[in-house]
C-alpha cells in the first residue's frame, strides 16, 4: 500500500481525569499543534470563542495536561500566554509505541500473509479491550460504544448522525503507519471488527479506508447490505395463472352482444364458464330466460344488435 499524505495527527489515550467532550477537544486540538500555541489561535481552530479556549486551557494546566509559559516580548504591552500539550505519560500510545513499530515491522519482513496476520493479531485485542462488557440488542449504540473505545485509544473519531461514517483524524501510532500501512491499519482493523462483534448483538459489518484523505482515515461501520424487503409492488402473483377468477369485478370480460346467450335475469344452471351448455330450443342456441316465441336465431341476433324488430 503508497502512502500518498500524511494522514491522521498523532494521537494518544484518555487521561485518567474525566474531562467534559468540549475540555477534550481542546485538549485533542492542543496536542495536534506542532509546538506552543496561544489562546486566540487555538479558538480559531477549535472554532470556540478564545475566553472558552482559555478556561479550558488554564483547567488543563491545573491537571498537569498543559503547560503555560509567556511569549517572547514584542513591543509594547504584556506578552501572550502560550500553551503546549504535556506528553500524555499516561497513554497507552506512549508506552507501546517503540513495540507497535518492532512488531509491525517484524510482520511485515516475515509473514506470508502480513494483512491477514494483522487483522487477526487486531481481534485479538478487541476482544482483550471489551472482555466481559454486555452487547447491546441495538446496532446503532453498539457503534456508539465502539467509538468511545477508540476514543479512548486516541483516534478521536469524529461520525455522522447514525455512527455509521467515521472520519479518524487521531491515530496512536501514526508514525509506524505510514511505513507499514498494511500492518498496522490492518489492526486496528481487526480490532474495530472485533470490538464491535462483541459488543453488539447483530452482525455488523466495517470497512478501514486508511489514508482515505489529507488528515485522516475513514472507517465505515455496517456496511452490509439493506435486508430484502421482498417482491417489488405490483409483482405479486395472478391468481389462476389465467385460470378464471369468480371474484375478478372485470365487467368487461363478459362476451359482446350477440356472441353468445347470457343472461343474468334468470337461473343459469352450474353458472359455469361455458353459457352454451344450457338448454337448447330448435336449431340455434336459444337461452331459457323467457317465454320469447319461436324467435329464429337470425331475428334474435338482429334485436340484441339494436334493430327494430
Amino acid at each position: 500500500m503508497t502512502v500518498e499524505n500524511n494522514g491522521p495527527l498523532p494521537g494518544s489515550g484518555s487521561h485518567r481525569v474525566p474531562l467534559s467532550r468540549q475540555r477534550r477537544g481542546v485538549l485533542q486540538y492542543l496536542r495536534g499543534q506542532s509546538g506552543s500555541v496561544t489562546a486566540t489561535a487555538l479558538a480559531q481552530v477549535c472554532a470556540l470563542h478564545v475566553n472558552t479556549v482559555r478556561e479550558h486551557l488554564d483547567a488543563l494546566v491545573d491537571d498537569g495536561l498543559a503547560a503555560r509559559e509567556r511569549s517572547a516580548p514584542a513591543g509594547r504591552g504584556r506578552p501572550a500566554w502560550r500553551y503546549r500539550a504535556r506528553p500524555p505519560q499516561e497513554s497507552p500510545a506512549r508506552e507501546y509505541a517503540g513495540l507497535a513499530a518492532v512488531l509491525a515491522a517484524r510482520i511485515a519482513r516475515t509473514s506470508a500473509d502480513p494483512r491477514g496476520d494483522a487483522l487477526a493479531a487486531g481481534e485479538d485485542w478487541g476482544r482483550v479491550l471489551t472482555d466481559g462488557q454486555e452487547p447491546s440488542a441495538d446496532p446503532r449504540e453498539a457503534r456508539e460504544r465502539l467509538l468511545g473505545l477508540l476514543g479512548e485509544i486516541g483516534f478521536a473519531p469524529e461520525a455522522d448522525a447514525e455512527a455509521r461514517e467515521v472520519r479518524l483524524p487521531r491515530c496512536p501510532f501514526v508514525e509506524t503507519a505510514r511505513e507499514h500501512p498494511g500492518v498496522i491499519c490492518g489492526v486496528h482493523e481487526g480490532l474495530a471488527r472485533a470490538a464491535l462483534g462483541a459488543l453488539g448483538e447483530d452482525s455488523q459489518e466495517i470497512e478501514l479506508l486508511p489514508f482515505a484523505e489529507p488528515g485522516a482515515c475513514r472507517l465505515h461501520l455496517d456496511t452490509n447490505p439493506a435486508p430484502d424487503a421482498g417482491p417489488a409492488p405490483g409483482a405479486a402473483p395472478v391468481p389462476g395463472a389465467g385460470t378464471p377468477s369468480d371474484a375478478d369485478p372485470a365487467p368487461d370480460a363478459g362476451a359482446p352482444s350477440g356472441a353468445g346467450p347470457v343472461s343474468d335475469s334468470g337461473p343459469v344452471p352450474d353458472a359455469g364458464p361455458v353459457p352454451d351448455t344450457g338448454p337448447v330450443s330448435g336449431a340455434g342456441p336459444v337461452p331459457d330466460t323467457g317465454p320469447a316465441p319461436s324467435a329464429a336465431p337470425a331475428r334474435q341476433s338482429g334485436v340484441e344488435a339494436g334493430e327494430t324488430p
